[in-house]
């Protein structure tokens, strides 16, 4: 545990040295949906590997570069790309980011991904702001030692996801015309698609969207005191009679379509702070 802190201390101070100004924002970009990167005043690009520690990411439609800008005059720090439990990392690399983002200063978090759709009002395309999760993962970063530099042993779970946010969020997308769905994401380790069986007990248990990332993140970064805010698009559905063969290229596909829509309601989130 002294070792990883070193390493999140270490990365931190880097991107801290990299700075212009403090940013206020940390923002996690999902599968195809990098091009809110396209919002940002870049003030800098940093590939992945040139950050001390950090994992590189090996999945198409994660470009692996940390951003540093301004969305609307509001500092942002940006991560185009994700690390994901079913490339074969370890749950304290894959949260690594949100750790190290916090070191740097950064107190708020948004995070997006692509995912499929549970609740039989969902299209595909559907934007869904994020009220919950479910852990399906079968483990949890913060199994082991307790980092107390970051957070309590038993971190309470009753409110992960920034009302206050949500709420404004909502309001961004009717002054817009943008129709948002709520509803509660349920986390995966991937890499398989759902089977019909599974889709339909994440919708018993309680799950309006599944998809193979996000809830380690959001784990470990409400454990550090972060407010959150998560956004998810729609990419296939799994409600019974709409379920069909899918691939991580539509995903892709279906995310792009739908992100300019996603990208104005993150955008002026963030502008609203």
């Amino acid at each position: 545990m002294s070792e990883l802190i070193a390493q999140i201390n270490e990365a931190a101070a880097y991107l801290k040295s990299q700075f212009s100004e403090q940013p206020k924002v940390g923002i996690i970009l999902g599968t195809g949906l990098g091009g809110l990167v396209g919002e940002i005043d870049i003030e800098k690009s940093i590939d992945y590997k040139d950050i001390p520690h950090f994992p590189v990411s090996t999945v198409e439609g994660h470009s692996g570069r940390m951003i540093i800008g301004r969305i609307g005059g509001v500092p942002v720090l940006a991560m185009q790309g994700r690390f994901h439990f079913y490339e074969g990392y370890k749950m304290e690399q894959v949260t690594f980011p949100a750790r190290v983002m916090k070191v740097a200063g950064i107190n708020t978090l948004f995070v997006s991904n692509a995912s499929g759709g549970l609740n039989p009002t969902f299209k595909v395309g559907t934007i869904m702001v994020i009220t919950d999760h479910i852990n399906m993962f079968g483990t949890n970063p913060l199994i082991g030692k307790n980092l107390d530099e970051f957070g309590p042993r038993f971190p309470d779970m009753s409110e992960v996801y920034s009302k206050r946010l949500i709420k404004r969020a909502f309001e961004i997308g009717q002054k817009n015309g943008i129709e948002l769905a709520s509803g509660v994401y349920v986390g995966t380790t991937g890499p398989t698609f759902e089977t019909p069986s599974e889709y339909k007990m994440f919708r018993i248990l309680g799950g309006d969207a599944v998809g193979m990332s996000t809830v380690p993140e959001v784990i470990v970064a409400h454990h550090a005191g972060m407010e959150i805010f998560g956004i998810s698009i729609i990419t296939d559905s799994g409600v019974p009679g709409e379920i069909v063969e899918v691939s991580h290229e539509e995903v892709q596909k279906v995310a792009g379509a739908a992100e300019p829509l996603m990208t104005k309601v993150i955008k002026e989130l963030v502008e609203s702070l």
